[in-house]
């Protein structure tokens, strides 16, 4: 060969080297991408999770918190009713004397 094909050929190797090195880089990179998804994924699936339980817990509490309003209304209303029964017997004995 003549001292321009080993040139081209020498030039050709380099090349070569320098593709494959990028390739090796790029194939280090994408598995550190891929790491990073599933890690980000990960990450998502436990935070619906907890959003899921949250939510459970809000509607839980809400529910208690009409029950509880619920109770006090019921005892306002004894109260309520229990002194209009006392007005009522006041008057019953009012009227029998």
């Amino acid at each position: 060969m003549t001292e321009e094909g080993d040139n081209l050929l020498n030039d050709i190797e380099a090349r070569l080297r320098h593709l494959a090195y990028l390739q090796k880089e790029l194939k280090r990179e994408n598995e550190g991408l891929k790491e990073t998804l599933n890690a980000k994924e990960r990450e998502l699936e436990r935070m619906r999770e907890e959003y899921g339980a949250l939510q459970s817990n809000y509607t839980n509490l809400k529910q208690a918190r009409i029950i509880a309003a619920r109770d006090s209304e019921v005892a306002d209303t004894r109260q309520r009713l229990s002194k209009l029964v006392r007005e009522v017997d006041k008057c019953i004995a009012l009227l029998n004397e």
